[in-house]
């Protein structure tokens, strides 16, 4: 099995070696700028614990999460759906700046807040039924740096690197069809981190 691990700033050429595209930012929102967003995000987003039934038993979690987009799209994740809610000033300011740098369209953006090191997300794909196939998903993150890691479904190479406070991951191609990814936990003593996932929904209405 192949590891790879990358370090380095400023847009990366594709970090995987075949079957899909990752783009790497490492400075896209400037640090102190970077802090400002992370307190908007934090104060003014409507934040609710995420929650999955294990065993027939209701489990809610530290690590909080809400859901927004240019309509009321319904949207299943961790067993629950959700609607989500008019896009805040700064989260349109964030999916505007990311259109320009990637030149790719979001209708939604599903946000995640770890608390701390200890919360994280196993191995998944983002390839949920309402997103449109083989769009490119936009990954910002504000807070603390975590490690985030890819494996191939296949060989099982991996391929991972430390997402920055203010960096952005674009996620591009046939990527989520043939490749997992995780945001490991870790028994470091790291503070919080919000991260935004921006996507595009498929508007089932779109041509009524």
């Amino acid at each position: 099995m192949i590891q790879t691990e990358f370090k380095g700033k400023g847009i990366t050429k594709n970090l995987i070696p075949y079957d899909g595209e990752v783009y790497y930012i490492e400075n896209f929102i400037e640090k102190s700028m970077a802090r400002q967003f992370y307190k908007d995000l934090d104060k003014n987003i409507s934040w609710e614990h995420d929650e999955f039934v294990m065993y027939g038993k209701k489990i809610i979690t530290k690590r909080k999460v809400a859901w927004y987009g240019s309509k009321e799209f319904d949207y299943n994740y961790s067993q629950k759906t959700r609607k989500a809610e008019p896009w805040t000033k700064g989260l349109m300011h964030l999916k505007q700046l990311i259109e320009f740098e990637s030149k790719d369209f979001f209708n939604s953006c599903l946000l995640n807040l770890y608390p701390e090191g200890s919360d994280g997300m196993g191995w998944h794909s983002d390839d949920e039924k309402e997103l449109t196939p083989f769009a490119t998903i936009a990954y910002l993150s504000f807070g603390s740096d975590r490690r985030f890691s890819f494996k191939h479904r296949l060989t099982k190479e991996t391929v991972s690197l430390t997402l920055k406070n203010g960096s952005l991951l674009l996620m591009k191609g046939v990527i989520q069809k043939h490749w997992l990814h995780q945001l490991p936990k870790t028994k470091k003593t790291i503070g919080p981190r919000i991260n935004l996932t921006f996507r595009s929904i498929i508007d089932s209405n779109a041509h009524l």
